[in-house]
């Protein structure tokens, strides 16, 4: 006699705060379980792990999946949602733009952010941290980053184009009517700004999109406008949930922020840790290119799954004591295994830099600066399933 399937429920609003309880007992059930909705949820960290490997799971039908009618709404898409050899031009030509030494050259500019975000909300005692400190700080960086002077127009529609990538069906009327014209108002600004800075360049991301080539290949305009939303996304609401999430992290657990504060050599891993321990993306899909096998199990082509990244992230049978925070669990000589906040493979984050060097100077400061941010009040999340993280962070920092 065969047990019945586990009851799937770590995206029910009364989870929110914690949907890890949930995925643990889906977790040790299967590795595997059908969603009911198209795609089958891959649970187990290696699993997840060689399905976001390999190239033969294909990226390119998550729009479709999730969004059938986005093409309807002019919702952009970009080179996340492609397949070589298309997503690797493109990223290629993206790269020539978005260079390992741009991030670097940002390290002071960042550094004189957070000290400047930090010593407000010091003085102000009490403040709502995701307004006060997670949210300006990445928002401001991707826009000067790209070039973007409209700061107030991006935090505006941020929000709605993150919720925007939950699926379809599980957004409201009027939040896909927000997300939409959220989309409209962000694809305007950057045909404007496009066409602008190909008459009048200047040293921003958006000028370096407009001059790249290789043997002649450039960005079509349709490409460009939809890698610069996809960057911005990407580059700042990810990463406003990640400082969140740490900073909520650092509150429930003083003792590591003062580990960091007494080894300040902790605070990348830290980055590391917080991604593992509270990931921002949660979820993605993959679909079978040909007849692949996972594990024990063999899925057809054209199989759809999702992997649940929050749950391989906390999956003990890669990581000792799963569910606890711990500052120092990427910053011993033995091999840890790689935490799947910002993919892998062809697809891997193409800001993780970006977001590291962020979250480094951040963690470092608060442990400088601050002996502990006390919870204030009860964390708010956003109902978003995709890109997960907090609304309000009341805390009083002394």
């Amino acid at each position: 006699m065969t047990s019945a399937p586990p009851v799937f429920d770590a995206f029910a609003p009364e989870h929110r705060p914690d949907p890890y309880s949930r995925y643990a007992l889906v977790r040790e059930a299967t590795p595997f379980l059908d969603s009911g909705f198209g795609v089958e949820f891959v649970t187990r960290h290696a699993e997840c792990t060689q399905i976001l490997s390999e190239t033969l799971w294909s990226h390119r039908d998550e729009a479709d999946l999730f969004h059938p009618e986005a093409a309807k709404v002019d919702l952009p898409t970009s080179f996340l949602w492609m397949d070589p050899p298309d997503h690797t031009r493109l990223r290629r030509l993206v790269s020539k733009a978005f260079t390992p030494k741009s991030v670097t050259d940002l390290r002071p500019r960042i550094t004189a952010l957070v000290a400047g975000l930090l010593d407000a909300a010091l003085a102000e005692g009490t403040v709502e941290a995701i307004e006060a400190i997670a949210y300006p700080l990445p928002l401001i960086v991707i826009c000067e980053l790209l070039g973007v002077e409209d700061v107030d127009l991006v935090h505006r529609v941020g929000p709605h184009l993150a919720r925007g990538f939950d699926p379809d069906f599980v957004l409201s009327a009027a939040e896909c009517a927000a997300r939409d014209e959220a989309s409209r108002d962000i694809l305007q600004h950057f045909r404007e700004l496009i066409a602008e800075r190909r008459v009048r360049p200047k040293d921003d991301l958006v000028s370096g999109l407009t001059q790249v080539y290789d043997s002649g290949d450039v960005l079509s305009e349709s490409e460009m406008l939809a890698t610069c939303v996809t960057m911005l996304i990407a580059g700042h609401e990810t990463t406003v949930n990640m400082v969140g999430n740490g900073l909520l992290a650092f509150a429930r657990n003083p003792g590591q922020l003062a580990l960091v504060r007494e080894n300040p050599e902790l605070a990348g891993p830290t980055v590391d840790e917080v991604l593992r321990y509270d990931s921002p993306v949660h979820m993605t899909t993959r679909t079978a290119k040909r007849e692949l096998t996972v594990g024990d199990r063999t899925f057809p082509e054209g199989h759809n799954v999702c992997v649940l990244v929050g749950s391989a992230n906390r999956d003990p049978r890669a990581f000792p004591d799963p569910d606890a925070f711990d500052v120092t669990r990427y910053a011993g000589t033995a091999p840890t295994p790689r935490h799947l906040g910002f993919a892998l493979g062809i697809h891997y984050c193409m800001g993780a830099a970006l977001a590291r060097l962020e979250g480094e100077i951040l963690f470092r400061e608060l442990a400088r600066r601050v002996h502990t941010p006390d919870l204030a009040g009860e964390p708010v999340y956003r109902p978003n399933l995709l890109i997960r993280g907090l609304r309000e962070l009341p805390l009083t920092l002394t």
